[in-house]
């Protein structure tokens, strides 16, 4: 087992980002929520270095989140970002308050002393970009701390315990708006904890293989595939671990886009010898969705019926006792903390917050921890081609979340002839690997045309692209107006039911890279 780093959650949306970026300087770390971190667990964990999180919480109130005073006991370097900083200065003898100046989105830092954090990438005088999020601020430093960086409404930015190697920054240098954070985290792990950075994916995939060995033991595990990355990663990191312990489930729920059923089953019992059952649901699913209209619902309502289904389908091959996911972490975190912890609820997502309770199968998320672009590494570790690795994200619930309003089969067929004709567009024009998701939406309004000499009432739809490196955040792709014409023309011309085209260019946040 590699050293390891620990990462207290205090129930930050950005936590798993420090794992991120710590797992990109080869860093093995693990994140437990501040409830379970005490002097117990800390022994079983032995972690070589601890980072504490930020957290919606204000250390001032009454029954805040603290930090164990076992983690300072421990005699390990300590970094505390934002509410870490605070509750590592409050637990430690400082003065923690509010009623101060906010500081939320970029600031700028002045550097006002040598650090070893700092060493190499910032030095005395300096003034640096962060990204600051808080409304409570450090006021009185704990006895052996000094000052090595302040900012115009954080006199304590950056606070350092040089001879016991703690640490505590107000900013959030594991966001990618604070340019030189990653940096700063390096700095930490390597250089003050003295960690290798010999970490890597092919150690994630042996630990992962483990801990499915270890989890599922004799027993027997359906995965649910889609033919999306991260369901085809799993089914595959799975039969490698588990071997004909495994069952593959295709839920062909009605909602997928254009031939891909036929590609999904032709792959997995033709390319990979999985064993596979192609379960035709769509009729099911498209009876349940009948009337409904709110996203949420939505969402709930597939997730229900996607384990109705499986556990049908463990009945018939024998039973089994466990259920397999590709659930990824800005899955978890838009659904639920993922510790259990206070971070807010975005919306819920089909396969985390639509599960029902009463199901009779445990699950198996082995990528829970993972972000897209670490799941797409895996899969190059694992050899899976490059066409299914490089495939754009596509949600569980499929096309019916991108048809606001009502599911019908004729709005599903709709759709799908023009989300067809974009992704050729794109793939023709050679954008497709620039992108990190594109899509059409089937819009919830009728509009006035003209074709030929007579007039239309036809639908109309929404074109999306985004560019993205983990789905956290994302920005729209700035397509040329000439592509977006090209793309216009064809859909009106070749879907019949079409006759206006938009294009949505919101970011992520505030709106979301799904739109519902």
């Amino acid at each position: 087992m590699s050293d390891r780093l620990l990462i207290v959650d205090f129930g930050s949306q950005v936590t798993q980002l420090i794992a991120r970026r710590l797992r990109e300087a080869g860093v093995y770390c693990e994140i437990h929520p501040y409830q379970q971190v005490d002097q117990t667990r800390l022994k079983e964990l032995d972690p070589k270095a601890i980072v504490l999180s930020g957290g919606p919480a204000s250390v001032i109130e009454g029954e805040a989140p603290a930090a164990d005073p076992a983690i300072f006991a421990a005699k390990v370097p300590v970094l505390g970002i934002c509410y870490g900083e605070q509750t590592m200065a409050k637990e430690l003898g400082g003065t923690v308050e509010a009623g101060h100046h906010r500081e939320f989105g970029r600031a700028e830092l002045e550097v006002t002393a040598k650090s070893a954090l700092f060493d190499g990438v910032w030095q005395p005088g300096d003034r640096k970009q962060v990204w600051m999020s808080h409304g409570d601020r450090v006021t009185r430093l704990p006895p052996g701390f000094g000052i090595i960086a302040t900012s115009e409404n954080a006199p304590f930015a950056a606070i350092a315990d040089e001879q016991r190697k703690f640490y505590g920054v107000q900013f959030h240098p594991e966001v990618m708006h604070t340019p030189d954070g990653a940096k700063l985290l390096r700095n930490f792990a390597l250089n003050i904890a003295g960690f290798k950075g010999d970490w890597t994916m092919a150690a994630f995939k042996d630990r992962a293989i483990a801990q499915i060995r270890s989890q599922v033991g004799k027993g027997r595990v359906i995965c649910g595939l889609s033919g999306g990355v991260d369901s085809s990663v799993v089914a595959v990191l799975l039969h490698e671990a588990i071997g004909d312990q495994l069952q593959c489930v295709f839920v062909d729920h009605g909602l997928l886009r254009l031939d891909e059923a036929d590609q999904v089953v032709r792959l997995f019992r033709d390319h990979y010898n999985i064993p596979l059952i192609h379960a035709d649901a769509s009729e099911q699913f498209l009876k349940a969705l009948d009337g409904v209209t709110d996203p949420e619902h939505k969402r709930k309502t597939i997730g229900a019926l996607f384990i109705d289904v499986f556990e049908a389908e463990a009945k018939k091959v024998g039973g089994a006792q466990f259920l397999a996911q590709g659930t990824l972490y800005p899955d978890v975190i838009e659904s639920v903390s993922f510790t259990g912890g206070p971070s807010v609820t975005i919306k819920s997502h089909h396969n985390v917050g639509g599960l029902p309770a009463r199901m009779n199968m445990k699950l198996v998320e082995p990528l829970r921890e993972l972000f897209k672009d670490e799941v797409r590494a895996l899969g190059r570790e694992l050899g899976l081609p490059a066409e299914l690795v490089n495939r754009h994200p596509f949600p569980g619930p499929g096309l019916a979340i991108r048809i606001p309003g009502n599911i019908t089969k004729d709005k599903l067929d709709l759709l799908r002839k023009v989300d067809a004709v974009y992704l050729d567009e794109i793939r023709k024009a050679g954008l497709y690997d620039d992108i990190w998701q594109a899509f059409a939406v089937l819009l919830p309004v009728r509009t006035v045309g003209v074709m030929g000499d007579g007039r239309t009432y036809d639908q109309a739809c929404a074109l999306r692209a985004v560019t993205s490196t983990d789905g956290m955040t994302a920005d729209y792709y700035p397509f040329e107006h000439a592509f977006l014409g090209r793309v216009a023309n064809r859909i009106i011309n070749e879907v019949r039911g079409i006759n206006r085209v938009t294009y949505d260019i919101t970011s992520k946040p505030p709106g979301t890279i799904e739109w519902e």
